[in-house]
């Protein structure tokens, strides 16, 4: 019962926390952000250079120390595909990299509504070429994103899978955003639960996101949507989520759908967690990240 108490005075907290970063105002919203990401995300050991993607800013988070340099992480940010940037996503960069002792490289996509899909997709496709010109092969690259940018992670997969290229080792995924028609159950039953996300806030973005194109048809486009893609011979994925976070379905619905393709899917369904909780300084936040290690370990032996 304590424990429960605690659960909810945190989400409170998070709750309050989300709404002072948070503005109507998209430019105020984005700088917020940019602040907030430096200041939560632990710097102690780590490099962080800035690179150009063919004239996309990105950059480089690595630990300070001697680590493993034949595989790479290459991070897709969240943020609705209207907000965040690799700043902001140094609360989960820095982590993932002091955890798998692995270079991890994000990019600052273009954001809506000043650059609707598919200029996303395109920026990601963009970020990975760069990485096969760097020297990387397909088989050394992990995909890894949060939120929009779990849904960045999954379209970029299905695209590489259509040009019929090679496929990424793996694909790790925080809460990821899967089905902008939203379909599933979550929808409804955590609507008042989750301290992060609301229904008025989807909808926001994905009108960003699809501007002319918000359609019903265009929802159930794979890369847009990645649940209603096609996921036979998909890469080995795992799945982060809370259960009390209205994406909730997104996870499980996908999980289901890439079991039944025959993919190695996992996924974990952390109690009394929220949206992309991993970016909070909690000991479950660490827990959840060494997990994400321990996959990416599993792939990389």
């Amino acid at each position: 019962m304590a424990s429960e108490k605690s659960h909810q005075g945190l989400m409170q907290l998070i709750k309050m926390a989300h709404g002072f970063i948070e503005n109507t105002d998209l430019e105020k919203h984005r700088h917020s952000q940019d602040q907030m990401g430096p200041l939560l995300a632990p710097s102690k050991d780590m490099l962080i250079s800035d690179v150009d993607i063919d004239g996309m800013h990105g950059e480089w988070v690595c630990v300070n120390r001697a680590h493993m340099k034949k595989y790479v992480i290459l991070y897709c940010h969240g943020g609705g595909y209207s907000t965040g940037s690799s700043l902001y996503a140094r609360t989960l960069t820095t982590k993932l990299a002091a955890s798998t002792s692995m270079d991890v490289l994000s990019f600052d996509y273009r954001l809506a509504p000043e650059h609707p899909y598919p200029a996303a997709l395109e920026d990601a496709l963009k970020a990975w070429n760069h990485l096969m010109q760097y020297g990387y092969g397909a088989r050394d690259v992990l995909v890894a994103g949060d939120s929009a940018g779990g849904n960045l992670a999954l379209a970029l997969t299905l695209k590489l899978k259509e040009q019929a290229r090679l496929l990424p080792k793996g694909l790790l995924l925080m809460s990821p955003w899967t089905d902008l028609a939203g379909s599933g159950k979550s929808y409804l039953s955590k609507r008042d639960a989750d301290p992060v996300l609301n229904a008025g806030y989807l909808d926001a973005m994905k009108e960003n996101y699809l501007g002319a194109q918000n359609t019903q048809e265009t929802w159930a486009d794979p890369f847009v949507s990645p649940l209603y893609g096609d996921f036979e011979d998909f890469p080995p994925t795992y799945i982060q989520v809370g259960d009390q976070e209205i994406l909730r379905s997104d996870s499980v619905l996908l999980y289901k759908k890439m079991n039944k393709a025959g993919v190695n899917v996992k996924i974990d369904i952390y109690k009394g967690m929220w949206h992309v909780f991993q970016m909070s300084p909690l000991k479950t936040a660490y827990d959840a990240m060494e997990k994400n290690a321990e996959f990416i370990f599993s792939l990389c032996r």
